[in-house]
């Protein structure tokens, strides 16, 4: 502990469906996690069908083939990760992923190239900030369990993380799989973790996205990117609208059914859920997902007063607290 330092280093860029995303780079699995799903969707001749509930299944398989492969990345400092990484950003691996997929099924978990079992994560916190300059903040903090270890610093007041919960534990296989060995512990080392995202259009501002929730913030950060940039829903309903998640092993789609704080009721409609059954999918309704923050800029109508850089574009500004967690965005 006396040795730590903070580790500081460049976001990591990746591009999918016309958009730069700015992210965390390993061992965040978060930035390579998104580029590869959108990857792989994106491929589709159109992108019309994520109107519809082909969408949905066919998000669910992107989503397990990403979960398979991102047990393979761990601290670049530790582990040598740009090969897996290079191939996540390749549109060239999407496009044989997307091979992979069938319309009318889905497949067993050892069908996706599952080699490590996942990993349980949890106890994070999202936010987002953007300023009149156009500045912006993504920052996703965790103490990983509720009250993390149960101790609170007397000389800051913090409270003490668990984080170590994220590492992959050699003696341990929940999944009656082995755990990755480039997340394994290591003095040192940082475990896989986290989804802070700042997106791009043409080089200027286009929103701030996160999330907290575990292993379901990649899958949940994804449908609202999509919800919103590519369906074009308004960025609240692209917040509350109904998400899937997939943890692959046990081989199980986990739909929203939760009724929140204000009493509205957020929930896979059963149309969508009979399409996915159809196919194979094993359905179990959750009430406990994964709750995203978003700030959004219109670029296509300038606002007057905008300070900053010439070249910086000046939109209107809208931020959405997910309702699953009662939140509320806040401006000065």
């Amino acid at each position: 502990m006396r040795g730590y330092k903070v580790a500081v280093s460049p976001a990591m860029e990746a591009d999918a469906m016309g958009f730069t995303f700015l992210g965390m780079p390993p061992p965040s699995s978060g930035t390579v996690g998104i580029a590869l799903v959108l990857n792989i969707l994106g491929g589709y001749k159109s992108t019309e069908f994520l109107k519809g509930f082909l969408g949905v299944h066919r998000l669910i398989e992107a989503v397990k083939h990403m979960l398979a492969v991102r047990m393979d990345l761990g601290d670049p400092s530790f582990v040598n990760v740009a090969g897996n990484v290079s191939e996540m950003l390749s549109s060239a691996y999407a496009d044989r992923i997307r091979q992979r997929i069938v319309d009318n099924t889905t497949f067993p978990s050892d069908y996706y190239l599952q080699k490590w079992s996942q990993l349980r994560d949890n106890g994070t916190s999202h936010l987002c900030v953007v300023d009149s300059d156009r500045n912006a903040v993504a920052m996703t903090t965790t103490v990983n369990s509720f009250f993390g270890v149960h101790v609170l610093s007397p000389s800051t007041g913090i409270v003490l993380n668990n984080e170590m919960d994220d590492f992959s534990v050699p003696e341990q296989t929940p999944d009656h799989l082995p755990p990755a060995p480039a997340n394994f512990i290591a003095p040192g080392k940082r475990p896989l973790s986290m989804t802070p995202t700042i997106i791009l259009k043409g080089g200027q501002l286009a929103g701030v996205l996160g999330g907290s929730g575990g292993t379901n913030i990649i899958a949940a950060v994804t449908q609202v990117f999509l919800n919103h940039f590519v369906v074009g829903m308004s960025p609240f309903a692209a917040v509350q609208s109904a998400r899937v998640y997939h943890k692959l092993v046990p081989n199980v789609v986990k739909y929203e059914d939760e009724t929140v704080t204000d009493g509205e009721v957020i929930k896979l409609s059963a149309e969508a859920r009979e399409f996915l059954r159809i196919r194979g999918h094993v359905l179990e309704g959750t009430g406990s997902g994964a709750v995203c923050q978003m700030i959004v800029q219109d670029l296509l109508q300038p606002v007057s007063g905008g300070g900053g850089g010439e070249n910086v574009f000046h939109g209107m500004l809208t931020a959405v607290s997910d309702p699953r967690k009662d939140g509320s965005p806040a401006g000065v």
